[in-house]
């Protein structure tokens, strides 16, 4: 929960990442509070009673969420689309806007890349931002489970990693309403 907090703050797609991993996280435990509490929350050794009430609390939320959003088995928290809606919104903004060509370039120079991923999707097709969010967290699966990836992939991730980086900065500025009052980056 103070990671999840600080990651939003520092980096969006991080934060991202992090949250999907939290969902899969609370799934692999059951949506069971007690489970999560022994295989997650008392691994905190640095923590005292307050901060893990608080981390038992914020599961707690997030269990009754994905309950409530019927995303028990698959699917991601409506928190967690909103800020894939927010990301969409910024890039669209971003390409529209001459100013940041450096981005377009980044972009278009990712966009093979994610018409490829689509592509693959077949039915599930996802929106750009997305299928570079989909793409990163599967690759990161991919590495808890010390699954062998391809240069191919790897170099994929490098430039979905780049664009997003790129993207989570100008969320940041946006955030903090210097977006497009400095848009000289």
């Amino acid at each position: 929960m103070i990671t999840a907090s600080a990651k939003k703050r520092e980096n969006i797609a991080e934060y991202l990442l992090y949250m999907w991993q939290i969902e899969d996280l609370i799934r692999a435990n059951d949506l069971d509070i007690d489970k999560i509490q022994s295989s997650i929350i008392d691994n905190y050794r640095n923590i005292d009673d307050a901060q893990r009430k608080d981390m038992r609390e914020w599961y707690e939320s997030l269990i009754d969420m994905m309950r409530r959003e019927d995303v028990v088995k698959t699917g991601h928290l409506q928190i967690n689309k909103n800020v894939v809606i927010a990301l969409d919104d910024i890039h669209r903004r971003l390409l529209s806007d001459p100013k940041f060509a450096a981005y377009s370039a980044q972009f278009y120079h990712t966009l093979p890349i994610i018409v490829e991923l689509r592509a693959k999707a077949g039915d599930n097709k996802a929106g750009e931002i997305e299928t570079c969010f989909n793409a990163l967290y599967g690759i990161l699966m991919l590495r808890l489970q010390g699954k062998e990836i391809s240069k191919e992939t790897l170099d994929a991730a490098s430039q979905i990693s780049k664009f997003l980086a790129l993207l989570s900065h100008y969320y940041k500025k946006d955030f903090n309403n210097q977006l497009f009052d400095d848009s000289r980056e």
